[in-house]
């Protein structure tokens, strides 16, 4: 029986969307394995985690799985893609509904601090401090499409082309799947003429600002979407400050962050 905790943080709505994609679980040959764990009650677990901010160690007992085996669990599933492909079904739900704007997309990234572990580096603006960068990449209204992770002293317009490219192909309310937006919005961080031409190449018209000519009260008009889509994420206590010493689990938590902030996209849909 789920608590009403346990269903606010994975109503049954998100579940029916994560359950197909569930990866089969195959018991250790020693015996031992946790074959016959409600799977619902591992995924709230590392719901409840990412959400609280908690380490593994602190999980309450009310879930009804131990730390160790949410950990393990939560590691499988990394390594089965599980939170990609969780990401991109709920995207698949919104673009059905033709809620992805596809006027333009916008990239910005954003520093947290890291205590150790892969995709870490120095921090050039919180005095050379270990840390990571979070890079995002949202349609227009703000909506996660893409998000990546990199050491905290790697430039942010290096993963501009990953993030573009990364874009999954997503259902639309009628015609094919698309994946191209019209235009491309970044701040002076991104000014580049190479980039420039690199997005007209795919027929993507550039609007990324340049340095000593465009205003930031100009740029404000629409970045204000893509840094609030990352105080979303941020909001999202286990992304504050890295513990993770494997940068792909940190990567794994963040991607599940997006597919949750689709997710309540989606249930204004519904409501």
């Amino acid at each position: 029986m789920l608590s009403e905790l346990a269903r606010r943080l994975v109503p049954d709505e998100l579940w029916e969307i994560a359950e197909p994609l569930i990866p089969g679980f195959s018991p250790r040959p020693q015996g031992g394995g946790t074959a016959s764990l409600d799977e619902r009650l591992v995924f709230t677990a590392i719901v409840y985690v990412l959400t609280s901010g908690c380490t593994w160690r602190q999980l309450p007992g009310e879930f009804g799985v131990t730390r160790s085996t949410a950990h393990r669990r939560f590691a499988a599933w990394t390594a089965a893609g599980l939170w990609p492909r969780l990401h991109r079904a709920v995207l698949d739900e919104l673009g059905g509904c033709g809620m992805v704007d596809w006027s333009s997309a916008i990239v910005d990234a954003a520093a947290v601090r890291a205590k150790k572990g892969t995709l870490t580096g120095p921090n050039p603006v919180d005095r050379a401090k270990k840390g990571s960068k979070l890079h995002v990449l949202s349609d227009a209204g703000g909506l996660p499409l893409v998000v990546g992770v990199s050491a905290a002293n790697v430039a942010d317009i290096e993963a501009f082309k990953p993030l573009f490219i990364a874009i999954p192909p997503i259902r639309s309310r009628r015609g094919p799947r698309r994946r191209r937006p019209a235009k491309a919005r970044a701040d002076k961080a991104y000014d580049s003429a190479d980039l420039r031409q690199w997005l007209r190449r795919r027929g993507v018209v550039p609007r990324i600002a340049r340095r000593g000519v465009d205003s930031s009260e100009r740029l404000g008009r629409h970045r204000w979407k893509i840094e609030r889509t990352i105080a979303w994420l941020l909001g999202y206590r286990r992304l504050t400050v890295r513990y993770e010493r494997h940068g792909h689990l940190f990567t794994a938590f963040l991607t599940l962050a997006a597919a949750l902030i689709c997710y309540k996209k989606l249930t204004q849909i519904t409501t």
